[in-house]
C-alpha cells in the first residue's frame, strides 16, 4: 500500500507545488477534494511573507480555492511568534507594508523609519524593495542589532522565471556587512510542529509537499515527518543528487500525487 494514503495532514508549500502565479496546477483541486474526503486536513504552509493571510485568500480564491484563515500558516506567523518572545524596543520591518501590517497588529514594536533605539532588524521578502531600505539595515547592522529573517529561500517562482526572494537579499547584506541573519521559517521545524500541535494529528500521520528541497524538505526532515519533493517549482532533479535533505517521496506534480493516492 502506498504510504501516502495512510496520511491525513498534508502541509503543502504553495508556490512552485500547488500554483505558479496565476495558473493553478492540474489536480490541485482533485487533491484537495480528495484529502476532505478521506477524513484529513490540509494546511497551507509558506515561506512568502510579502502578503497577508487575507490576501492569499484572495489569491486562492481568485483560482477556484475557497480557503479560510485557518488554513495557513505562514513563516510570517512564525516570526511574530518569535519575536514575541522577545524583548525589543524597536524593530525595523524590513519588508512589504502588509510584513508591517502583520508585527504591528500582533502588538510588535514596529517601524519603518531609522531611530537610536532599534535593537533589531527583521527581513521579510521584500516586493516593495527599495535602495533606502538596503541603506538603513546596513546601517543598523553596523551597530550590531540583532539580525532576524523570515525566510532562507534563494528565488520566489513566476511565470516567467524567478525572483530574488529574502535569502538572496540577506546573502547581499552580508556581502555589503559580514553579519548574516537567524532565518525563523522553513527549513525550521517550527512551522511543521505548529501545524501538528494546531489540527491534532501525530507526525506519523503528517507528510509536507513542496518544491525546494533547501526549505519544504529540510523542514520535514527536521520536523520528523514524511516528505515530498515536486518537481512543478524551483527543485531539480540534479538538486536532489547535492543535496543533504532527502525526501521521502519525488513526483513530478501534484496531479501525479492525486492519481497515486486516490
Amino acid at each position: 500500500m502506498n504510504k501516502l494514503k495512510e496520511k491525513r495532514l498534508f502541509l503543502l508549500d504553495m508556490d512552485g507545488t500547488i500554483y505558479l502565479d496565476d495558473e493553478l496546477f492540474d489536480g490541485t483541486i482533485d487533491f484537495l477534494n480528495h484529502v476532505k474526503k478521506i477524513g484529513g486536513r490540509y494546511i497551507f504552509l509558506t515561506n512568502n511573507s510579502s502578503k497577508s493571510v487575507d490576501k492569499y485568500i484572495e489569491k486562492l480564491s481568485s483560482l477556484g480555492i475557497k480557503a479560510t484563515p485557518d488554513d495557513f500558516l505562514t513563516s510570517t506567523n512564525a516570526t511574530v511568534m518569535w519575536l514575541t518572545n522577545k524583548n525589543y524596543k524597536k524593530i525595523y520591518a524590513f519588508g512589504t507594508a502588509s510584513f508591517r501590517e502583520q508585527l504591528t497588529a500582533a502588538g510588535l514594536p514596529v517601524t519603518e523609519t531609522l531611530s537610536d533605539d532599534i535593537d533589531c532588524l527583521c527581513v521579510g521578502f521584500d516586493t516593495e524593495l527599495t535602495f533606502r531600505k538596503l541603506e538603513d539595515a546596513c546601517i543598523l547592522l553596523g551597530r550590531d542589532v540583532d539580525f532576524v529573517a523570515t525566510n532562507p529561500d534563494w528565488v520566489c517562482p513566476t511565470w516567467y522565471g524567478y525572483v530574488p526572494d529574502c535569502g538572496s537579499v540577506c546573502e547581499m547584506l552580508y556581502r555589503a556587512t559580514g553579519k548574516r541573519p537567524y532565518f525563523i521559517g522553513k527549513p525550521q521545524p517550527d512551522m511543521a510542529l505548529m501545524a501538528m500541535e494546531k489540527t491534532g494529528f501525530s507526525k506519523e500521520e503528517t507528510v509536507i509537499f513542496g518544491d525546494r528541497l533547501y526549505t519544504d524538505i529540510a523542514c520535514g526532515v527536521n520536523a520528523g515527518i514524511s516528505t515530498v519533493f515536486v518537481l512543478s517549482g524551483e527543485g531539480t532533479l540534479d538538486d536532489l543528487k547535492k543535496s543533504d535533505a532527502k525526501p521521502e517521496f519525488v513526483y513530478s506534480n501534484i496531479c501525479e500525487i492525486y492519481e497515486d493516492i486516490k
